[in-house]
């Protein structure tokens, strides 16, 4: 038996199934988390999925109505995960990651865990794991799942249109250098499956706001900052600076893709100020200018070689030199400016 078997007859005889994913949803973790409990539900059988917070805007086309959030129904949240025999930890590889609140309750269960994720660096915590990092997405290895378990035949439009989801996201629209043939292959299967991919497009890329327009444009206009030495581009925004602009989460989401098509750029980094901690998002294209190891050095944090996050508890001009003063300790000097 496979281990996609193995958790497959998991799934069969769990009476109370959980679905967690990671703090600070996105497109993998809330795609990859409907796509398995949608396939649960083919299989016969019911699944919960408990989040640590909200999704952003730009996903609200979802049906998320079956999330239960924890900072929103925590007394329902800590119900579902206590009653559970058998909870999925999905898009995440350490227990630290799903919040200081929802980690207490996962570390105190004492029932099967299976963790499909696609990270560098997994935790030993789950009894159960599928665990690829050179995976484009968790949403792909769902789908890896539902096949090698021997269910393809159930991928539907349904269960198949958060998962397409979650792989356009989570590889920048596939062109991150996580995608692989393996990536299309299961690309073709969600369409064969009946997933309308330009519905799926319109409704990440054609949902902005007015508001969200203005911060980006000021935030290219004011705040961008280019190393020129080093081709990395970064900008800053404060709390007071989000607040002019009406921000929501998900706002900024872009900017760093954005920054990477300056011609020449290697790195984009974009911090944003809330609740007096600076979030941070790492972007780079190559194999030879990865970020995560920057992030996780200097700015308690991590991820993928080309995308990232971390956090910094200085304020925004301190945070802003930092990053200026270990930057060339990660990039080469460029010989010619890009301009």
């Amino acid at each position: 038996m496979n281990i996609y078997q193995q958790i497959e007859a998991a799934i069969q005889t769990a009476n109370h199934i959980v679905i967690t994913a990671h703090k600070s949803a996105d497109g993998d973790s809330v795609g990859s988390s409907l796509g398995l409990l949608y396939f649960i539900e083919k299989l016969g059988k019911k699944a919960v999925v408990c989040h640590p917070d909200k999704a952003p805007s730009f996903l609200y086309w979802l049906d998320t109505s079956s999330i239960i959030l924890m900072d929103e129904h925590p007394d329902e949240v800590t119900e579902q995960m206590q009653k559970a025999d058998l909870i999925f930890c999905l898009d995440y590889n350490a227990t630290s990651r799903v919040g200081t609140n929802m980690q207490v309750l996962l570390e105190a269960a004492t029932c099967k865990k299976i963790m499909i994720d696609h990270h560098l660096e997994p935790e030993d915590f789950a009894t159960l794991s599928i665990s690829e990092t050179t995976a484009s997405s968790t949403a792909q290895l769902i789908v890896d799942l539902i096949e090698k378990s021997g269910h393809i035949k159930l991928l539907d439009k349904k269960i198949g249109t958060p998962l397409y989801l979650g792989i356009l996201t989570d590889t920048g629209s596939f062109k991150f250098n996580s995608v692989k043939p393996r990536t299309h292959e299961v690309l073709a299967k969600l369409l064969a499956a009946g997933v309308e991919h330009h519905l799926i497009h319109e409704n990440i890329n054609d949902t902005n706001t007015e508001s969200r327009i203005r911060l980006q444009g000021y935030a290219m206009s004011e705040k961008l900052e280019i190393l020129y030495d080093y081709n990395v581009a970064i900008i800053s925004l404060s709390k007071k600076e989000l607040a002019k602009y009406n921000y929501k989460k998900g706002d900024t989401d872009s900017l760093a893709n954005l920054l990477l098509s300056i011609k020449g750029m290697k790195a984009a980094i974009v911090f944003k100020e809330k609740n007096g901690i600076m979030k941070i998002s790492f972007r780079s294209k190559g194999a030879e200018n990865p970020v995560n190891v920057l992030a996780a050095d200097h700015f308690d944090g991590g991820g993928h070689a080309n995308a990232a996050g971390g956090m910094s508890n200085l304020t925004v001009a301190e945070t802003l030199e930092k990053l200026k003063e270990v930057i060339p300790q990660y990039f080469r000097r460029v010989e010619e400016s890009i301009l």
